[in-house]
């Protein structure tokens, strides 16, 4: 125990507070069980970290953080963890890495039970179902899904430059102020390239020259070691599912050839869905469907992305394709908060059911989408507003 203390203070003095997050402010810190979730690199950790340093600085003797993938854990359960703490009085646990501890929502669930005075908060993979978990954890644990930085924080992080969120609805409907705005504080096209390759993950910052190396090992283990052990994928096919992995990084968004796909990997076909799934879940690729409502459990996808435009650049073999890295981009930052669908013959995609966008270059024509109301041209290399047609970069400050 006095060694996950030591640990805590060490960690607690080398964690930096020059910039927090606004998804800090989003959370109910004051659940009594929670989960952040979310692809590795994110900066789940850093958050849990800071949020400490915020609320128990003054008082470390009142919570305790452990990452369940320290060697500690290879001796001591967390049922042991929270007794301990039970007897001193502390009042908050977290349990960073929780999905690394074998039968972790099991004793999760008796340390609620036994000890409903310790609250509970957690980080995990994004592979970490809590709806579907060894122990019925659904109706006590609230759930939050943890992006990359948006184009926004991305500013703030590498640049110092503030700018405030707008919503997808301040955006269409005042855009030239909103251009304005932020063109006077800096010149976002300049930065717009730089964040399409290095800007999501935090963590470019403390190695730039590795950074592509890095996003390659955790496909590595997200892979290797992550879905074969949450997700039951077959160790001999991972070898497969990598392939499957750069196979979509080399093509430009299309209507999705499960047939090709299957071809190519050398499998099933409904062993293919199966591992698409998998990898939207493992937070590498985002899948697009023509209608969410009706979509069945094995029922292929419309278009599939990269999960975000860095892994674009990190896996491609060939010269990425600008037009396809703008999708990307455009379909990562709306799915934060909005619902997006394939928008077949009407646009390349559509949110929330009732607006159409059509993604391109400064050339990107009205005219595939001119009939259809509420719809908009999202284009490259402009800054600012030409009607409905709108700066792509725009769609980077919706977090």
């Amino acid at each position: 125990m006095n060694t996950l203390l030591e640990r805590q203070s060490i960690m607690l003095q080398s964690t930096s507070m020059s910039i927090v997050r606004d998804f800090m402010n989003h959370v109910n810190w004051k659940a009594p069980m929670l989960c952040i979730r979310g692809a590795r690199g994110v900066g789940k950790s850093t958050l849990l970290r800071q949020y400490m340093k915020l609320n128990y600085q003054d008082h470390p003797e009142d919570v305790l953080y452990c990452s369940l993938d320290w060697s500690y854990f290879s001796q001591n359960t967390i049922i042991d963890v929270a007794e301990r703490l039970h007897q001193k009085g502390s009042k908050l646990l977290i349990l960073d890495e929780v999905h690394k501890y074998r039968n972790w929502s099991k004793e999760v669930k008796e340390i609620a039970e036994i000890y409903p005075d310790i609250q509970i908060i957690m980080s995990g993979s994004s592979l970490l179902n809590l709806m579907t978990g060894d122990a019925d954890l659904s109706r006590r644990c609230r759930n939050y899904n943890m992006p990359g930085l948006s184009y926004r924080e991305f500013l703030l992080f590498y640049k110092r430059i503030y700018i405030p969120t707008f919503t997808l609805e301040e955006i269409l409907n005042n855009a030239h102020a909103i251009a304005n705005e932020i063109n006077s504080k800096c010149r976002p096209l300049q930065f717009f390239s730089d964040y399409l390759k290095y800007g999501y993950y935090p963590f470019y910052l403390n190695n730039p020259t590795d950074y592509y190396v890095l996003l390659e090992q955790t496909e590595n283990y997200v892979i290797d070691v992550e879905l074969t052990q949450l997700k039951g994928v077959v160790p001999a096919n991972t070898r497969k599912l990598k392939a499957l992995l750069n196979v979509i990084a080399q093509l430009v968004p299309f209507d999705v050839d499960i047939s090709k796909l299957s071809s190519v990997t050398e499998l099933q076909r409904n062993t293919v869905i199966e591992y698409l799934n998998h990898l939207h879940d493992a937070k590498l690729i985002n899948l697009l469907y023509s209608d969410y409502i009706s979509v069945k459990k094995m029922q292929k996808p419309d278009k599939i992305y990269l999960e975000n435009p860095n892994l674009l650049y990190a896996f491609a073999t060939n010269p990425v394709k600008i037009g396809t890295a703008r999708e990307c981009f455009a379909v990562n930052q709306l799915l934060h908060s909005h619902l997006v669908e394939y928008g077949k013959e009407e646009g390349d995609i559509k949110v929330d059911g009732k607006w159409t966008f059509e993604i391109g270059g400064e050339r990107k024509s009205f005219a595939q989408i001119a009939d259809i109301p509420d719809s908009f041209v999202f284009a490259d290399n402009i800054e600012y507003p030409q009607g409905n047609k709108l700066p792509l970069w725009m769609l980077g400050f919706l977090y």
